[in-house]
């Protein structure tokens, strides 16, 4: 069946053309929830803050995914551990996320606290929930890698309200 459009209808909006300036715009209106990945290598603390975290990519096996700018210089290293972190960051972790995100690497662990499992995966106390993980599978992407990571298991603590990326800022998660 073939429908045929109204000549006196108006016409859409003019549509963008996809840059990398006017996708980030268009994004940033899809709230994302903030993440931090993270090890101990080496004897080192180690790990990222992602808002590409996907969870419920699949039940069997348990898999979420994240994407990671291949100008990374943490993930190269990250990936190799045995076992990863994830904390997802509450609402009250706003300054922590900037700190670990920080491009000083030498001062983002700085007064942090964390706890790091026997397979060396590091997780943030006070978020909101955690994962621990495994790397499953990578998946070039572009500039990015999507990297599947298997659920090895969960914890899920009555703490804060998520933190979330949304507008290009760090904002709570209010439930109405």
């Amino acid at each position: 069946m073939t429908l045929l459009a109204d000549p006196t209808t108006q016409s859409p909006a003019p549509v963008t053309p996809a840059t990398p300036e006017t996708l980030r715009e268009t994004f940033s209106h899809f709230p994302q929830g903030v993440a931090f990945i993270g090890a101990e290598v080496d004897a080192a603390p180690l790990g990222l803050v992602a808002s590409t975290l996907t969870v419920g990519v699949s039940l069997d096996p348990p898999l979420v995914s994240v994407a990671v700018q291949n100008s990374s210089t943490t993930w190269p290293t990250l990936r190799r551990a045995p076992e990863l972190g994830i904390s997802l960051l509450g609402s009250d972790q706003e300054h922590l996320a900037r700190q670990l995100a920080s491009k000083d690497r030498s001062r983002r662990f700085t007064g942090v606290s964390s706890e790091v499992t026997a397979g060396g995966g590091l997780t943030i106390p006070g978020s909101s929930a955690f994962l621990w993980t495994r790397l499953y599978e990578e998946v070039a992407a572009g500039d990015h890698t999507v990297a599947l990571l298997e659920i090895l298991g969960t914890r899920n603590d009555d703490g804060p309200e998520a933190l979330v990326f949304h507008r290009s800022e760090f904002k709570g998660l209010r439930v109405s």
